[in-house]
This record gives C-alpha cells, sequence and structure tokens, in this order.
C-alpha cells in the first residue's frame, strides 16, 4: 500500500496564505491559550502552571483568614445595594404625580380621520 503513494506528493496539500491571515491565525491561537491559562488562574483550586520552564507559578485555595475577609466585602455589597435601592424607592415615591388622562374631545373617533367609506373601498363582501 504504501508503495502506491507517491514520494514527491505531499500528504497534505495546504494553500498559501497571506501575511494577513497568519498574523490573525496567530492571534486567535494566542487568545485561546491566553483565556484558558486566565480560567485556569482565576479559579481558587490548587494549580501550578509552568511556562516553558522559564517561570512557574503555584495558585493555592484561600485559607480561612481569606473566606471571612471575601464574606465582609459580600456583606458590605450587599448593604450598599440596598441602601441604594431605598433611595431609589423614596425618590420615586417623592416624583409620584398622576398622569392627566385625555378626555373624550380630546381623543378622535376613526370616523374623523377618514371621512365616509364609499361602497369601492370598503372591504370585499363574500
Amino acid at each position: 500500500m504504501s508503495e502506491s503513494i507517491a514520494q514527491d506528493e505531499p500528504l497534505i496539500d495546504v494553500e498559501p496564505m497571506s501575511v494577513d491571515q497568519l498574523a490573525g491565525a496567530f492571534v486567535m491561537i494566542a487568545g485561546a491559550i491566553g483565556s484558558l491559562l486566565l480560567v485556569i488562574w482565576q479559579s481558587k483550586c490548587h494549580c501550578k502552571m509552568n511556562l516553558c520552564y522559564i517561570f512557574s507559578c503555584e495558585r493555592r485555595p484561600p485559607n480561612e483568614e481569606e473566606m471571612k475577609g471575601l464574606k465582609d466585602q459580600a456583606k458590605k455589597l450587599k448593604e450598599k445595594q440596598e441602601k441604594a435601592n431605598k433611595q431609589e424607592d423614596e425618590i420615586l415615591e417623592n416624583q409620584e404625580e398622576p398622569t392627566p388622562k385625555l378626555k373624550r374631545k380630546d381623543s378622535m373617533i376613526i370616523s374623523e380621520i377618514e371621512p365616509t367609506l364609499s361602497k369601492d373601498t370598503g372591504p370585499p363582501s363574500s
């Protein structure tokens, strides 16, 4: 079987690409790798990254003190949000004014818009 494939023919035929296509491909690949590394780094699990033996980083889950700090931050944000909601409610209550309703004399009747319809322009009868 291997004898049937000629040595001169390439196994895969790749079409030539322009420089901007090559740059776009490089940017997409680098972005995908960067996004993956960012997700791993931001995770709270134990991970150790080694980038081509140039540098290595290690991330450990937060300890109890850090967790308490995060809990306090969440509580402060929640209180701040509740305070902002109360202020918005007070402003809305103060601004509530009934909208004036249109009186019958200000409204239009369809017959005023289109004067009498002739028999030709009326809906078709069955």
